[in-house]
């Protein structure tokens, strides 16, 4: 058994992870101490953090900063639901074992990204906009002669956990080839055989298709510029899921306006855009508001992860550092 308390931020992601009656965490072989957490600095959740042997976060947690981890005398494990820890522990995490469930968040970034690739082939978003005009027969061999996922190119900037999972995804289609981007020799290994590594130059030339997948580090910041942007075909569509920092979102802006290449952009820089971008109304670009990530159902998903995480910790106490 372990003792465990819930600080994801918010009751409505909660409810969203866990269910109404907290019944994705039926099965955990612990003890939840304490009422939900939503305000870690209150006086009410001291009690609650001297109990706690694990906490579980969510992205509206804030920070553990030392003074908070000072009051929870008995914290050995952190498993946060969201995708990245970096933010969460900003003074360090000392002897505590942290766990994150990005690998369940991950599955539906990649599944959207899919989708996007497969319908950008197709030229579906221009075929949608222009039956709507026409409202009338549309002469597909006539006005899309390009269209397809039979003999295109995927580029993939980033052997990341999404972009892996990305690169899965696309084996299921023979048509499609697949091109990385990643600097790291690391990158390489346990990738499928038919992928090509390539230069980033040579993934922006090459590919109809380019998606982003990158983290965000200081070498990544606006990576893709007005040079990198000036190097991908007319009519290419440049997918990003992952942050928009990591384009330079005056050169995207200028391209998109141009007309001359596609967007499909979940993420922007900043987010959202100010209410006069151009991007909302621009025939070429789709904007989503984040929708890659785990949204509705998706998010029970990411609870059952966090449940396996603490049921794995209460059947292996042994093996966790000594409490402080």
């Amino acid at each position: 058994m372990i003792d465990y308390a819930l600080a994801v931020g918010s009751a409505r992601l909660t409810e969203r992870l866990f269910g109404t009656s907290l019944d994705v965490l039926r099965d955990v072989q612990g003890r939840r101490v304490g009422d939900i957490l939503h305000d870690l600095r209150s006086p009410a959740s001291d009690q609650t953090l001297a109990q706690a042997e694990a906490l579980v976060t969510g992205w509206d947690t804030a920070p553990l900063t030392a003074d908070i981890l000072a009051r929870a005398p008995r914290l050995r494990l952190v498993v946060h639901a969201g995708g990245g820890t970096d933010h969460l522990l900003p003074d360090g995490c000392g002897d505590l074992t942290v766990f994150d469930v990005g690998d369940a968040n991950a599955v539906p970034v990649a599944e959207y990204t899919l989708a996007m690739i497969l319908l950008a082939n197709k030229e579906t978003f221009r075929a949608q906009q222009l039956y709507r005009r026409r409202r009338a027969v549309v002469d597909r061999e006539e006005e899309f002669p390009s269209a397809g996922n039979f003999d295109r190119s995927v580029g993939v900037i980033s052997a990341s956990r999404i972009g892996r999972l990305v690169i899965d995804h696309l084996e299921g289609f023979p048509g499609l080839r697949t091109l990385l981007y990643d600097p790291h020799p690391s990158a390489r290994a346990g990738l499928p055989p038919g992928v090509v590594h390539v230069d980033l130059d040579t993934l922006l030339t090459s590919s109809d298709v380019v998606t982003v997948h990158a983290p965000v580090l200081p070498e990544t910041h606006r990576m893709i510029g007005s040079r990198e942007l000036s190097l991908l075909r007319d009519g290419a569509t440049l997918i990003n899921t992952s942050r928009g920092s990591i384009i330079d979102a005056g050169a995207l802006e200028a391209e998109l306006v141009s007309g001359r290449i596609q967007a499909i952009l979940d993420v922007t820089d900043p987010e959202p855009l100010p209410a006069q971008s151009p991007l909302y109304d621009l025939p070429n670009v789709l904007l989503t508001p984040h929708m890659a990530g785990s949204v509705g159902t998706e998010l029970r998903r990411m609870g059952a992860a966090v449940a396996d995480h603490l049921t794995a910790a209460a059947q292996q106490r042994a093996r966790l550092p000594v409490p402080r």
